[in-house]
């Protein structure tokens, strides 16, 4: 596995020789389900019909054939235990929250609630499957990184990633897992959820002062002010970046990459153009790919003030991933 020798505001990581995995690149899964949509009141701020919407997007555009998205079904409900406390996945099923943990969680708790969310995690779960087979993989949804064992938090319930990782970790216990959260807020739960265990690094660069208000320390923080530039927010995670994989030699990265960082965001409080967001998702993956580093990629959040805009933002990302797996197919 090679490890990284630094990054510049160029747009590099920079990357020493190494063998690499012996997954097939190329390839390239998305992993969906239509119950990813829950019917939302009017006015509340989450788009939950991003997921269908930026779906819909790749398929016309050609991007996606029809027979690279898998439909997924709900997640079995002994690996939401396996993260999650029971007596909260129960409560969670049966809709028993009370208005303030309903208020805290930033979602209605409806029948559809817990069926929506086990779905996702199972989503994110092939997705790092695949990506270890085959080098690259996507969740069309994922990344709900404020899930906490005992309660979720800012618009999420159960904490995919972590979800994802512990049944990773029951098929082969001594795999390496970083995760590498770009999404403009800081990913709470799954610090809390993961940072005593060694095999696996979070990294999260967010706006420091943001929710969650808490933060909760993982493997490497980068805070960054508030309305941060494209030019200086790239620099900050090209080279960060870069030092945590000179620290840490990941088999996986789950890559949850954010569409809340765009300018025209409600909640995001950065100040990155379209342009910016699919630099960062070109250098990231291209990094990764070239080097033989398996990437499962995840939506993570996105509230544009224009509507379908996020949808737009997460299609991006996909096409960037979907450009690049075929470019090193090779490899």
């Amino acid at each position: 596995m090679s490890k990284t020798q630094g990054g510049d505001a160029t747009g590099k990581i920079h990357w020493a020789s190494g063998q690499g995995c012996g997954c097939v690149v190329g390839r390239m899964r998305c992993f969906y389900s239509q119950d990813l949509e829950l019917k939302l009141p009017s006015g509340h701020p989450f788009p939950m019909e991003k997921f269908r919407i930026s779906k819909d997007m790749l398929l016309e555009g050609g991007i996606l054939k029809p027979e690279e998205i898998v439909e997924v079904k709900v997640a079995d409900s002994h690996l939401l235990r396996a993260v999650h406390d029971h007596t909260y996945v129960d409560r969670i099923y049966s809709g028993l929250l009370d208005r303030k943990e309903q208020i805290q969680l930033g979602l209605p708790v409806t029948p559809q609630l817990y069926h929506r969310s086990a779905t996702e995690v199972e989503a994110t779960r092939q997705a790092c499957h695949a990506a270890l087979a085959e080098g690259v993989a996507v969740c069309l949804a994922g990344g709900t990184h404020h899930a906490f064992r005992e309660h979720g938090e800012g618009y999420c319930v159960f904490n995919d990633v972590a979800i994802a990782i512990r049944d990773l970790q029951m098929r082969q216990p001594g795999i390496k897992v970083m995760v590498v959260d770009t999404d403009a807020h800081q990913g709470n739960g799954t610090a809390a959820l993961l940072g005593d265990d060694p095999r696996v690094f979070t990294y999260s660069i967010h706006v420091g002062k943001n929710y969650p208000t808490k933060k909760i320390q993982g493997s490497m923080d980068v805070e960054t002010v508030r309305y941060v530039e494209g030019e200086m927010y790239l620099k900050q995670l090209f080279s960060t970046l870069a030092a945590a994989l000179d620290t840490f030699a990941p088999d996986l990265v789950i890559w949850i990459a954010g569409a809340d960082n765009h300018r025209n965001d409600r909640f995001g409080q950065m100040h990155l153009s379209v342009k910016d967001l699919q630099r960062r998702d070109e250098v990231l993956l291209r990094s990764f790919i070239r080097n033989r580093v398996p990437v499962a990629v995840l939506y993570g959040g996105g509230y544009n003030r224009q509507p379908d805009f996020t949808a737009k933002l997460h299609r991006n990302t996909v096409a960037t991933a979907k450009k690049l797996a075929a470019e090193f197919r090779g490899l």
